[in-house]
């Protein structure tokens, strides 16, 4: 029992001394601005995934417990299907696509009082809810592991890079309101199996990303009931046969493997449209060339409706946010980034994509410009 509360002292310090956003004076300014909001919308990026859509879930639950009955997730975009399980039990009342009911949505946002903001930096990575957001009068509270947050757009901040995902930082942030008590069993279990599934979408069930504090929110989960395995079978054996065939296509006909260890798919509309490609059918398809001996980067470039999309992943030694923020518009964790190429800005359409990935992958990790 002695070496317990050692241990346990031990790591309260170690976190609080790393998530310096989480201290007494920020987790009452939170409660305070609970109890005294009225309206409170929860938001997070465009194109939500699982980290993003396990926060603002387990949030909505967090503020039920709260006794708020005016709580509204706004989504820019629809979240991939294989989600709903964590979502089932909000009433589409409560839960809005801006692309579906923009009216709405607008509305909302509009006459909310409080804005919680999830698993996004600054207000530009919502798309089309960035004026509402930045023109709401309401006080706005963010929790988000990003580099480079836009504090001053925020009455209040939670931001941890060092961190698995925004779900591992809200679950801290929650942890230490006086009404969890530091004990997630008083979380609602619904809370806990949402804050289980974003951690394990983020991390790609533990491949990246993993913290000690990682680890432990786990435990905690799992010892308050949260059912891992089913989880995990919701998350990665309910998907279409369509994803299997995409998946065998690419491994075939479209993985290119540069000398410089750089593997990258180029994925254009016409082949996502040929196989039926839905949002998140290549989730975790850019983690997958990382497994090959010699690779040291790899890149999913996916051509969306106005847009090209790049994911970037890396091994440790190599820099996928300095290759994103340098090259595709775009930044991350050191090993996990994003961005974008801008049609006719960076390239004149997706079929010079495999061209620049070449070229601009080369002088990064060469530092030349042959």
């Amino acid at each position: 029992m002695k070496c317990n509360i050692i241990c346990n002292f031990a790591t309260e310090k170690t976190q609080e001394s790393k998530m310096q956003d989480i201290n007494s004076s920020n987790i009452q300014k939170l409660e305070s601005m609970i109890s005294q909001a009225r309206k409170i919308a929860v938001v997070t990026h465009q194109k939500p995934d699982g980290d993003a859509m396990g926060s603002c879930t387990a949030l909505y639950h967090f503020l039920s417990l709260c006794g708020k009955d005016s709580i509204r997730i706004i989504l820019n975009d629809r979240y991939p299907a294989y989600l709903d399980f964590i979502v089932s039990d909000i009433p589409d009342t409560d839960l809005l696509v801006f692309s579906e009911r923009p009216l709405e949505t607008g509305i909302i946002l509009r006459d909310s009082d409080l804005i919680f903001c999830l698993d996004f930096n600054a207000f530009s990575r919502t798309d089309k809810l960035e004026p509402f957001l930045a023109g709401s009068k309401a006080e706005k509270v963010l929790i988000d592991h990003h580099l480079n947050p836009d504090r001053a757009a925020f009455d209040l901040s939670f931001s941890e890079t060092d961190i698995s995902s925004a779900s591992e930082l809200l679950y801290n942030v929650l942890m230490s309101t006086s009404i969890i008590a530091q004990n997630a069993e008083n979380l609602p279990l619904k809370a806990c199996t949402a804050l289980m599934t974003g951690m394990t979408t983020d991390t790609n069930n533990f491949s990246n990303s993993t913290y000690p504090s990682t680890l432990l929110m786990a435990s905690d989960l799992l010892a308050a009931g949260v059912d891992r395995d089913e989880i995990i079978s919701r998350i990665y054996n309910q998907y279409g046969e369509n994803r299997l065939r995409l998946l065998g296509h690419i491994l075939k006909d479209l993985l290119v493997i540069t000398d410089d260890g750089v593997a990258y798919i180029v994925l254009d509309r016409n082949t996502q449209k040929k196989y039926s490609v839905a949002e998140g059918d290549t989730e975790g398809f850019v983690n997958m060339p990382l497994s090959i001996a010699g690779v040291r980067m790899s890149i999913l470039v996916k051509e969306d409706e106005g847009r090209i999309r790049v994911s970037i992943r890396s091994r440790r030694g190599t820099s996928a946010n300095g290759c994103a923020r340098q090259f595709f518009n775009g930044g991350g964790h050191e090993n996990a980034a994003g961005g974008r190429l801008d049609v006719p800005k960076d390239i004149p359409g997706i079929e010079a994509a495999a061209e620049y990935i070449e070229r601009h992958t080369h002088i990064y990790l060469n530092g030349d410009n042959e």
